[in-house]
């Protein structure tokens, strides 16, 4: 399969241009989830509540979304991921109009859930095209993130006065309308539901997840894991390090944006990557990049260390995940789709919910550079596992 006839694949395109829409939605929730808690929260130790709410749903709805789209076909899924982002962002409007905090935090756990729904479409990107390019079409599916970084705020711009005076309002009423938008495409979407087991044939769902007991899964899920969470655990506290600094909020904001586009970006080409050197290279590359700019983030403190470091974080975060995502999708059966991603993907949002939390705590109490050092020594002791690992004799 050419690229050529992978773009003219209807349920790829389809999937494309949802995700891409879609996809806006985050950077949209990053900005209104904290400015509403402010706004509405009784004390400002709870102005971040509805952003952990969200971050929380997104958690626990891991699972169930995996194994409803094993069931019921990953365009019902992704529906009914849309069907609850504007129910959210809907409650969201109402919230903003009463004034009323406990239905901010509502209308965040929809659409915690919504978002979380949302990261299976790179798996379905992999399933609707051949065996040699899933690494490619699941990389191209990840582009929608560099477009998400750019048009998720412009909207926020535009229409968050859109419902004055009530301040913030338009922003989620905005966000109704785009993911309804972003439903569309789905009907193109022709991927078979797949086919359920004979009652007799059916095993518990503890007994098919035997399947991680397999060094491939569990390499590929690991991999995942420490990069997403090593991520998060640089990013976000990123603004706060560059504020203690001397910087200001511009130039911080002008970091986190560079590395979003790092994140993104060589999706483009990482694909062609994994197709012409291997799903593992291309993901230890992605994790010796993470070393790479942890090192670079403990050296100094100017503007060109967090830029370089967070850059860097951004394409090891983009390589080592689309790798993994890569090594998953050729690593278990159809059968064991359902269950298998459904628990990477449970497993990637435990770290990444840890390592959220955690990273304010140790940069405000032990500061930057051990947060660079904590970072650089996870992923070593990782890739000196995998090196371990490989060196093992295979049983006889």
């Amino acid at each position: 399969m050419s690229v050529a006839s992978s773009t003219r694949n209807e349920n790829f395109v389809g999937l494309l241009l949802a995700n891409t829409i879609l996809a806006s939605a985050m950077p949209m929730l990053l900005i209104l989830g904290g400015l509403t808690g402010l706004l509405l929260a009784p004390s400002a130790a709870l102005a971040t509540l509805p952003a952990s709410v969200q971050t929380l749903a997104g958690l626990l709805a891991a699972a169930p979304f995996s194994l409803l789209m094993g069931r019921l076909g990953r365009r019902t899924g992704f529906a009914i991921g849309g069907v609850l982002a504007i129910m959210g962002a809907l409650i969201g409007v109402f919230a903003l109009t009463t004034g009323s905090f406990v239905l901010l935090c509502a209308g965040h756990l929809l659409l915690g859930a919504a978002l979380t729904s949302f990261q299976y479409f790179r798996f379905a990107a992999a399933e609707v095209v051949s065996a040699a390019w899933q690494p490619v079409a699941i990389s191209l599916m990840l582009t929608s993130g560099l477009v998400a970084a750019i048009v998720g705020p412009q909207v926020f711009i535009m229409t968050k006065d859109a419902l004055a005076p009530t301040p913030l309002a338009g922003a989620y009423a905005a966000l109704a309308g785009l993911v309804a938008v972003g439903i569309v495409p789905l009907a193109m979407v022709r991927i078979p539901k797949p086919q359920l087991s004979k009652p007799a044939e059916r095993t518990s769902r503890f007994a098919s997840l035997a399947v991680l007991q397999r060094s491939p899964v569990r390499r590929a899920i690991g991999i995942a894991a420490i990069s997403q969470g090593v991520m998060m655990f640089m990013m976000i506290p990123t603004p706060l390090a560059m504020l203690g600094c001397g910087f200001t909020e511009a130039v911080a904001g002008d970091v986190i944006r560079w590395h979003v586009v790092a994140m993104f970006a060589p999706s483009f080409v990482t694909g062609f990557l994994i197709k012409g050197y291997g799903q593992q290279r291309v993901a230890v590359l992605g994790l010796v990049i993470l070393a790479v700019a942890a090192m670079a983030a403990t050296i100094g403190l100017s503007s060109l260390h967090f830029y370089g470091s967070l850059v860097l974080l951004g394409v090891g975060w983009n390589f080592s995940f689309i790798g993994a995502t890569s090594m998953l999708a050729s690593a278990v059966t159809d059968a064991e789709k359902s269950s298998v991603q459904g628990v990477n993907d449970t497993i990637i949002a435990l770290v990444s919910t840890i390592c959220a939390f955690a990273a304010g705590l140790v940069v405000t109490e032990l500061g930057w550079a051990v947060v660079a050092i904590a970072s650089m020594l996870i992923v070593l002791l990782s890739l000196g596992a995998l090196v371990l690992r490989k060196a093992e004799p295979a049983p006889a």
